[in-house]
């Protein structure tokens, strides 16, 4: 008789997304014989607070014993918000990719401006301006983060995005204490979520806890 239990993994997508940009690494990641889950948020309508909850309630209603969770930049910071109004939830690993969850540079620079402020909408409260709240959980956490320069914090920043980056997120502000792993990979901001090695890498810490 098969005792083993039931592992889900749910997905969340960044900024400005959708989910669709993260079908390749579901698939990636199915193959490793999860069942997979996209958890689909307003990015600007609501606060990562807001998405947390309805996070919480979509939780709920995935039938499996273990839920792992995969988030992407600004997915990872509903995470932080999740755990911290509901730590109750079904055991599970948690990896972050590309994540500021020390705040992000160019979100902090988009904000002073009125005319950019708005493109950022309420995804700014509680998180990208470097308020967000610790990770206090004892599940394991694990973050991927990018180093290839290429993206839209060259042209906001003017080329002066922190080093190394992934051309949007400064590398710095991936790294926290609560980290059981972080890993520094060569890909962009959004190139991350295409990468092979990423996919397996993902892999690797649900199933065990570590990158290598």
């Amino acid at each position: 008789m098969n005792n083993r239990k039931r592992e889900a993994v749910v997905f969340m997508h960044g900024l400005w997304m959708n989910g669709m940009e993260m079908a390749l690494l579901r698939r990636r990641v199915a193959r490793c014989g999860f069942d997979i889950y996209q958890f689909r948020y307003p990015s600007l309508r609501k606060s990562p607070r807001e998405n947390a909850i309805a996070l919480n309630t979509f939780l709920q209603t995935v039938p499996a014993e273990v839920i792992h969770l995969v988030a992407h930049s600004l997915g990872g910071i509903i995470v932080l918000h999740l755990f911290d109004a509901f730590p109750q939830q079904k055991p599970g690993r948690v990896v972050m990719i590309s994540t500021p969850i020390r705040g992000s540079g160019i979100a902090k620079q988009l904000y002073r401006s009125p005319l950019w402020r708005r493109f950022l909408g309420r995804s700014i409260e509680g998180g990208l301006l470097g308020d967000a709240p610790r990770w206090r959980s004892d599940r394991e956490l694990g973050m991927l983060a990018g180093t290839k320069g290429l993206g839209m914090g060259l042209v906001v920043t003017r080329g002066k995005l922190e080093k190394p980056n992934d051309g949007t997120v400064a590398l710095s502000s991936t790294c926290s204490s609560g980290l059981k792993a972080h890993k520094a990979v060569p890909y962009s901001h959004i190139g991350i979520l295409f990468a092979s090695p990423v996919a397996r890498a993902v892999c690797r810490f649900l199933q065990h806890g570590s990158f290598d």
